[in-house]
C-alpha cells in the first residue's frame, strides 16, 4: 500500500508538464534572440531537430546532457533554460539591454531588446542605425503587425512598394505580412524605437 497522500502523483505530474512547457517556451525564446531556425541550433547542440521541436512544444522530456548541449550552443548556463519567467522583474534598465544578433556582420546598426524577454505577445526594440543603413536588398516579411517611432535622424520605411519619409517624432503601423524595408538617408544616426507583435526574434 501507498503512503502517498491522495492527488499527490496528479500534483506532481502537472508541476512536471508545467516546467517542461517552461523549458520550451525559454528554450523557444532563446533560439528566436539569436536569430537561429531549429536546424541551426540543431546542428550547433548536437541534438536532433525532432527531439528539439518537441522540447520547445512542451512535449519532451530531455535528459541533463542535452540541456547542457543547448545551453552550451545558446551560450547560457543550464540554469537560464529553467528560468521562473513569474519571477522576472517588468524593468528593463537602460544600461543592462540585451543587445538581439542580427547576423548581419558589417552592419553598424543596434537593436536592444527593451521588453524584459520575448515570451509575450509583443516585443519591443530600441534601434539605431547609422547613416546609409539600407536593408531594401533584403525586405522582411512575417507575420504580425509593426510600429515604429522616430526619435531622431531621417528614416526611410518602404512598406510594399509604398515610401514613407519619417522625421524625428513621426511614426508608423504596419501589417508585417507586407514586404518592408527601411533606409536611413540622413546625415546623422537614426534612433527609434520598434514595436512588433507578435515578437518575431
Amino acid at each position: 500500500m501507498s503512503d502517498e497522500a491522495p492527488g499527490t502523483s496528479t500534483a506532481a505530474n502537472a508541476n512536471k508538464r508545467e516546467l517542461v512547457e517552461r523549458l520550451g517556451t525559454e528554450l523557444r525564446a532563446l533560439r528566436k534572440e539569436r536569430r537561429l531556425t531549429l536546424e541551426g541550433l540543431s546542428k550547433r547542440a548536437g541534438v536532433s531537430m525532432g527531439l528539439l521541436s518537441q522540447i520547445e512544444r512542451g512535449n519532451g522530456n530531455p535528459s541533463f546532457n542535452t540541456l547542457a548541449d543547448l545551453a552550451h550552443a545558446l551560450e547560457v548556463p543550464i540554469g537560464r533554460l529553467l528560468h521562473n519567467s513569474d519571477l522576472q522583474s517588468p524593468v528593463v534598465r537602460a544600461g543592462e539591454r540585451r543587445t538581439l544578433d542580427l547576423h548581419e556582420p558589417d552592419s553598424q546598426a543596434v537593436h536592444q531588446l527593451l521588453t524584459p524577454s520575448l515570451r509575450g505577445p509583443l516585443e519591443a526594440l530600441w534601434v539605431e542605425v547609422p547613416p546609409g543603413h539600407d536593408t531594401s536588398k533584403t525586405p522582411y516579411v512575417h507575420e504580425g503587425v509593426e510600429f515604429g517611432l522616430v526619435l531622431q535622424g531621417t528614416h526611410e520605411v518602404t512598406v510594399d512598394g509604398q515610401v514613407h519619409v519619417l522625421e524625428a517624432g513621426d511614426s508608423i503601423t504596419f501589417q508585417s505580412s507586407l514586404p518592408h524595408s527601411y533606409r536611413n538617408i540622413g546625415n546623422e544616426r537614426v534612433i527609434a524605437v520598434w514595436v512588433v507583435t507578435p515578437p518575431t526574434f
